[in-house]
C-alpha cells in the first residue's frame, strides 16, 4: 500500500487535514476513525469541551452561490484541482464538492474524491454527509448521519474493493458540524480580530472541539485575483490536526467571507490550496 500525503488533498479536508495524514495503509483513515465501542454520557462529557457549540446563522449572511474552482501545490508542483459549491434545498443547505490528483502526483497517487454535506440552513447543525473516495488502492464509499433525537452519529462504509461493511455509532451533543461543512461553517462566524471559535466536529467517530483562531488579516494574491484576507488558524484534538503540523484557512475580508486559500504545514511538506476562479 502506498502512504502518501495526497490521500484527501480536497480544499474541505485540508482545513481539518482530514485525510493528510501519513501513515500505514492499515490505520483507519481519519475519515473513518472510530472507537471500538461508544463512550458513556459521562464519558462524552468529561472529555469534550462543553463551551464548544455550534453558532446558528448570523443575521445578513448569506453562503456564497458561485461554484468555487480550486488548485493544489506540492513543492511547487501542480498536485490537483477541486471544486466546491452550495445550494439551498428546502430547509438544508447542500454542499457539493470535488477533488482530483492531477498530472504527477496522480500518477504516484490517484485521487477522485465526492462529497455531499446537507446540514440545516438555520441552525447550521449538520444532518448527513457522504463521501465516494478513490484513493490509490482505498476505494469506499461512506455516508454519515446524525441523529440529534438519539444523540448518535450513524457511520456506514463500504469498501469497495473487498465488499466489507461496517456500521458505527457514536455519541454526539445536540448540535455539530462535518469535515466538509465545517469549512463554511467557519466563514459564517463574524471572524473579529483575535476572537477563537470553538465549536463541535464529528467525523463519525468521537465529536472533537476545534478552536479557530483569528490571527490577522494579509493580502493573499491567486488566479482568481488579489485578495485581502483574514487568515485563521483551526487547532484541536482531530486526529489529523493534534501533534501533525499547523493548518491555516485564508478568508475574503469582506462579507462573503469566501474561502481563498488553504494551506497545510506537516512534516512531510507544505500543500497549498488556492482559489483559481469563480463560477457564476
Amino acid at each position: 500500500m502506498v502512504n502518501s500525503p495526497f490521500r484527501g488533498f480536497s480544499p474541505l479536508a485540508v482545513i481539518l487535514a482530514v485525510a493528510l495524514v501519513p501513515g500505514p495503509a492499515a490505520e483507519v483513515s481519519a475519515w473513518a476513525q472510530t472507537s471500538h465501542a461508544a463512550p458513556a454520557e459521562s464519558e462524552l462529557r468529561a472529555s469534550f469541551d462543553v463551551g464548544a457549540h455550534i453558532q446558528p446563522l448570523r443575521q445578513g449572511y448569506d453562503f456564497p452561490r458561485q461554484t468555487l474552482r480550486y488548485e493544489a501545490e506540492y513543492h511547487f508542483w501542480t498536485a490537483g484541482v477541486a471544486t466546491l459549491r452550495i445550494e439551498r434545498s428546502g430547509n438544508q443547505e447542500h454542499l457539493a464538492a470535488a477533488a482530483d490528483s492531477t498530472g504527477v502526483v496522480a500518477l504516484l497517487f490517484r485521487v477522485q474524491d465526492r462529497f455531499n454535506s446537507y446540514f440545516d440552513a438555520q441552525t447550521l447543525c449538520s444532518n448527513k454527509l457522504t463521501k465516494h473516495a478513490e484513493e490509490s488502492s482505498h476505494w469506499r464509499e461512506t455516508s454519515i448521519s446524525f441523529d440529534y433525537a438519539r444523540g448518535k452519529s450513524v457511520l456506514e462504509e463500504k469498501n469497495l474493493k473487498n465488499g466489507q461493511s461496517k456500521r458505527v455509532e457514536n455519541d454526539i451533543p445536540g448540535c455539530v458540524t462535518d469535515v466538509a461543512s465545517g469549512i463554511l461553517y467557519v466563514a459564517s462566524l463574524p471572524l473579529e480580530p483575535d476572537a477563537t471559535y470553538s465549536f463541535p466536529l464529528n467525523d463519525g467517530g468521537k465529536t472533537v472541539a476545534i478552536q479557530a483562531h483569528v490571527e490577522g488579516k494579509e493580502q493573499i494574491k491567486t488566479p482568481a485575483g488579489t485578495f485581502q484576507t483574514i487568515r485563521v488558524g483551526p487547532q484541536g484534538d482531530y486526529s489529523a490536526l493534534k501533534n501533525r503540523g499547523r493548518v491555516l484557512i485564508w478568508y475574503s475580508d469582506d462579507a462573503r467571507h469566501l474561502p481563498i486559500q488553504m494551506q497545510a504545514r506537516m512534516l512531510w511538506g507544505t500543500l497549498t490550496v488556492y482559489l483559481a476562479a469563480i463560477d457564476k
